[in-house]
């Protein structure tokens, strides 16, 4: 899910070093447009804490830019964009659920399971292989395998901002300032 095609996977391998080397992990590889329109969309956080400040975003955008530009893996004109995943960050790896356990989260799957690919609802951990997930309107938890996700987002409501807002705290209280977090 980090890259959906082979494009945006040898994207993702050419930068994987180099955010590595930055104390960073890359969370999504995305080229969407077309022709000259093209936008390659990375998303990275720090390995440490899940975030990225605007510096980092700064130093990262030029370290790749500088990279494709010698690797050269994408055909013709494109405009590239290094973000942050955001507060309704997208799931891409096992340990993002993990880490969001109990948040609202919309996730849509590769294949058609009881008549839909789409589904909604609070996350509950992660076991073996499978994505855990009480269903809004199910009574069980769901047990997806994590190879069958296609797409998955938190749900941007009151109960994540307040999440969001706590977990920032709780950051810049071990750092001590908060100077450097966005």
């Amino acid at each position: 899910m980090q890259a959906k095609t082979e494009i945006e996977r040898r994207v993702l391998a050419l930068i994987e070093p180099v955010c590595a080397d930055m104390g960073l992990v890359p969370v999504r590889v995305r080229l969407m447009g077309r022709d000259e329109n093209n936008v390659l969309q990375i998303m990275a956080e720090r390995e440490s804490d899940g975030m990225l400040g605007i510096d980092e975003c700064a130093r990262l955008s030029r370290a790749v830019s500088a990279l494709i530009d010698v690797e050269d893996p994408i055909a013709g004109k494109y405009n590239l964009e290094v973000s942050s995943p955001g507060i309704d960050r997208p799931l891409t790896r096992p340990e993002h659920f993990s880490r969001c356990d109990g948040l609202l989260a919309k996730i849509e799957l590769d294949r058609m399971v009881e008549g839909r690919r789409r589904f909604r609802g609070r996350l509950a951990g992660v076991e073996d292989e499978h994505i855990l997930i009480d269903l809004d309107g199910e009574d069980e938890t769901t047990y997806i395998p994590f190879g069958w996700l296609s797409e998955a987002r938190l749900v941007m409501n009151d109960e994540l901002l307040k999440h969001s807002s706590e977990a920032h705290n709780e950051r810049a209280g071990e750092k001590g300032d908060l100077s450097n977090e966005h």
